[in-house]
């Protein structure tokens, strides 16, 4: 696919009553209850454009994680803003939205999944839904090849390339963040897990038809629906639910780097970890850079 102009993603204006945008319009915070936090991408996704966010904080004491999905349906043309993305946006048409469970949501595109998969909505068909929100875990899925996700520089998904350098999530700075990050590498953490990234982008299927993929730290789980219709713009749609408190907008670049990244690419290259940055003779705005991006 061809790269596109990158463009700075924030939230839409018009979201759930209970969430708070900062300043920048990039980050949301679900203030009050476990519900009202549905939030949009401000402007329509391009195709193959993901929609990358990292869960900043957590709330302890709710059930159920963090949602993410697409719509058609413009977030000016709502009434209200729906309390829930599942079953409420949903029940609109023309949304599809995917729950982000303690376990991977990897899809199996096998003959017997395609062939009694769930019909999804308004033409869309749902592949699988990983673990059950409610704890209950489905039948065991087949093996699969592994695939060597952390070593490539680019996710590819069709024709669809993607910078990997953003997608995976980083822990915080400290004394045993240099073993977090390589969980975070490989996908082994929970993907609801504190510094996770999870992404939702379409990929062009056909004449005015797209498949709709969720990426966590890195790895496609797979086309969560399929057959969804392009005609409309699609937007983004990240529901703050239940423990999932604060999410932030990563900003991905699909074209050359910027000077700031490729320096900044450069010396993480030739550090043993980036904690090791702290006895660089570096300006510190420059260490904070390379420890948090």
């Amino acid at each position: 696919m061809e790269p596109f102009s990158d463009q700075f993603l924030e939230f839409h204006p018009i979201h759930g009553t209970n969430v708070r945008l900062d300043y920048s319009g990039t980050q949301a915070t679900r203030v009050e209850s476990f519900a009202n936090g549905v939030c949009f991408s401000k402007q329509p996704l391009k195709p193959g454009e993901i929609f990358l966010i990292e869960i900043e904080d957590k709330e302890l004491g709710w059930c159920g994680h963090l949602r993410v999905g697409l719509t058609s349906q413009d977030p000016r043309s709502l009434e209200v803003v729906p309390e829930y993305s599942i079953p409420d946006l949903t029940d609109l048409g023309n949304s599809w939205v995917f729950a982000i469970t303690r376990n991977h949501n990897k899809i199996i595109e096998d003959a017997e999944v395609l062939e009694a998969g769930e019909e999804g909505l308004d033409g869309g068909q749902r592949l699988g839904r990983g673990e059950a929100e409610d704890g209950h875990q489905e039948e065991a899925a087949p093996k699969v090849k592994t695939k060597t996700f952390f070593t490539d520089t680019h996710l590819y998904i069709d024709s669809v390339r993607i910078p990997r350098d953003k997608l995976v999530g980083r822990s915080r700075p400290g004394r045993f963040s240099h073993i977090l990050d390589d969980l975070y590498k490989t996908n082994a953490l929970p993907p609801t897990a504190r510094r996770s990234r999870i992404g939702v982008l379409y990929v062009p299927k056909g004449q005015d038809l797209a498949d709709m993929h969720i990426v966590i730290n890195g790895e496609d789980m797979g086309a969560s629906a399929k057959g969804i219709p392009t005609i409309q713009p699609l937007y983004a749609v990240v529901d703050v639910f239940a423990a999932t408190k604060c999410v932030r907008i990563v900003q991905v670049e699909y074209g050359f780097s910027s000077l700031q990244t490729l320096c900044r690419k450069t010396i993480q290259k030739h550090i043993v970890h980036r904690m090791a940055l702290d006895w660089l003779e570096l300006p510190e705005a420059l260490k904070h850079y390379c420890k948090y991006e």
